[in-house]
Parts: structure tokens; sequence; C-alpha cells
């Protein structure tokens, strides 16, 4: 490094302190800016400090400094038994009932805590800011599976009836509902769509880059009785001066955490045992498209999925669907309609 002597004293320009080069939250906030300048979706980063965070606190009840050199395959299998067997669901939500604090994530959830401290670490090493990336020999937790509970038509055709449609914030909770369920949108893209975005005479939403979780547009079909509810819903709103579609009571725009409120209440009112949120309507209505026929590629396509086995994951046929399709192809079909005689009945 270049020195430079300034009234008889050396100083080294360029070179970081030993304690902040090797400081986990200096190492975090590095790659966070690097992907906030990559153009990361908002949501996205909120989950890398999501994730970040959830370390952290495994850290600090560890007694373990954060210190990239603290760091190590052997805590990371620590984390992971952490996450599994002492972590509390929900800890970090004040609005959360303390019925579903459970103890213990699912594989799916610490698999996804992995990712993100592992994909952190692999841009570190190879932006060449740490020597060794701790997490390389991690691996993921196995996950056996198990059945994803979804709503049934009948039921999500009671929580769209929950809502009393009189009542401005229940009609546009109610339209909202139709929307995800229609044109399977995640909550956060449906409630940041403007006005210009839907096209109600051709029946389409266009989803801008900056709201879409792939961070790139996409346009999505909704049938005509979607696009004239929104109308109505725009018109009830004009008032309001906005270009936003979804709002509150104020003219301010619709945020997640009150509308995810609002369907547990209509949920509750409905009759729905099973847990009711905003990405179950997407999910659902997915589940549904394949079970009516629709097509794996056009529901990829809907969904902003990039690689097609996200959606057959994401989906998850039900039985039912498994069975109609059986039906409809079953091999025996072909040899019986060319073999297959009537059978002659003695008298």
């Amino acid at each position: 490094m270049s020195e430079d002597k300034r009234k008889g004293r050396t100083v080294k320009k360029g070179r970081m302190s030993e304690r902040l080069q090797y400081s986990l939250d200096y190492l975090f906030d590095y790659y966070y800016q690097a992907k906030k300048s990559a153009g990361r979706a908002e949501n996205t980063l909120k989950t890398y400090v999501q994730n970040f965070t959830y370390f952290c606190e495994f850290l600090d009840e560890r007694g373990i400094i954060r210190d990239i050199r603290n760091i190590d395959v052997k805590v990371g299998r620590e984390y992971v038994i952490w996450l599994r067997d002492e972590k509390v669901k929900f800890s970090d939500n004040c609005n959360v009932p303390d019925s579903v604090r459970t103890v213990g994530l699912l594989p799916k959830s610490i698999n996804t805590r992995i990712k993100n401290m592992k994909t952190m670490f692999k841009f570190l090493k190879e932006e060449n800011v740490i020597d060794v990336d701790p997490f390389v020999y991690l691996k993921n937790v196995q996950d056996i599976g198990r059945d994803i509970e979804v709503l049934t038509a009948e039921e999500m055709n009671l929580l769209i009836k929950a809502p009393n449609q009189r009542n401005y914030s229940d009609f546009r909770d109610f339209v909202v509902m139709n929307l995800l369920i229609d044109g399977m949108l995640r909550v956060d893209e449906a409630l940041t769509l403007r006005k210009d975005d839907v096209d109600t005479i051709a029946c389409y939403a266009t989803l801008r880059r900056e709201i879409t979780k792939s961070r790139k547009p996409r346009v999505v079909p909704i049938t005509k009785r979607t696009a004239k509810l929104i109308q109505e819903l725009i018109r009830e709103t004009t008032e309001f001066d906005s270009e936003y579609i979804f709002l509150n009571n104020y003219g301010e725009r619709l945020l997640p955490n009150h509308f995810r409120h609002q369907l547990k209440k209509y949920a509750d009112r409905a009759g729905i045992e099973k847990r009711v949120y905003p990405h179950l309507l997407r999910h659902s209505g997915a589940t549904l498209f394949l079970e009516e026929g629709g097509s794996q590629r056009h529901l990829q396509v809907i969904l902003g999925h990039a690689d097609g086995r996200m959606t057959a994951h994401y989906t998850h046929l039900s039985d039912k669907n498994v069975k109609k399709n059986h039906d409809e192809f079953s091999p025996l079909n072909a040899v019986i309609g060319k073999l297959e005689k009537s059978r002659k009945i003695k008298r």
C-alpha cells in the first residue's frame, strides 16, 4: 500500500482496520449495498435483512462474536439445529397471536434461511472480500414433503362472499380477493398496481419490473368480471386522486399487512378453519387452474416463474387432478376402444 509522510508520521492509505474487515455486520452491509445497486426488489432486500437478523440472533444467543473468523460449517450446522429445535416462529412480529408462535421452523423455511446466508458468503468469496466461504459445504435439510393445504373452490366461494360489498373497504377487499384468485398475483404485486397498469377493455394487468419478485415485467390476463370490478372500484375512489387502485379509507395505498388482517376476518366470518393468508389465494388459484385443465406452461407464464420446475413444485397437483387425467388418458381406454366387444348374454 502507498505511504504518505505527514509531520514525521507514516500513514498507510486504503487499509481497513482488522476489526472492520472481519465484522459480519460490515460484510453484510457490503453484500446488501451490492445487491441494492444491482436493482433487487425492495421485498427481496428486506428478506436479506430478516435472514441475516436470524443468524445474528443465533450467534448472540450462543455468545459467538460476529466475526467471520468465528464462522465455519460447524457453526452453520448448529444454526440449522437452532432453527429446527429452538427458533420461535413469528417472534419478530408483535401482531401475530401467541397460538401460532410455535417452536421450530419447517425444513422449507430452514433451507430458505440457509440459502440466503450461503448466497451471501459465496458472493463475498467471489468478490475476494473474504478468503474462505464458511458455508460452502453446508447441506440443506432434507424435506420429506408434506401435504400442502389449499382452499377448495367451495371455500374460496365462501371467502369472497364474506365481505359486505355495500361498505367501501369490504368491497375493495372483495375486489382484491377476486384479483388474487383470478390473476394469481402476489399480494405486493396486486396492491402496487396503478390505474394505468390495468387494461379493463383488453382484460389484462401489466406488472412493472419494479414490483415483481423476478424484477422482470409480465402481463397477466384477467377475466371480464374482474376487470369490471376494478373499473367499479376506480370509480369509487376518484375523489382521492391517487394513481393506485387499492386505497385505504384515507386515500393512501392499501398495505399488505392491513389486507392480511382483513382476510383473516373474512375467513373467520366464512367459517373456514384453515389458516388463510394472501399467498394461499395465489396457491389455491394455481392448483385449481390445473385441476380445471389449464396448461402448466401457461401457468408458469402467469405466475412469472423462470423455471418450469418451480411451477410444478408450487402447485402440488391434487389427487383429484391426477385421477381426472388418469380417467381421460388411461392406456386401457385405447385398448378397450379397439378390442372390446359387447358380451353375449345367455338366455
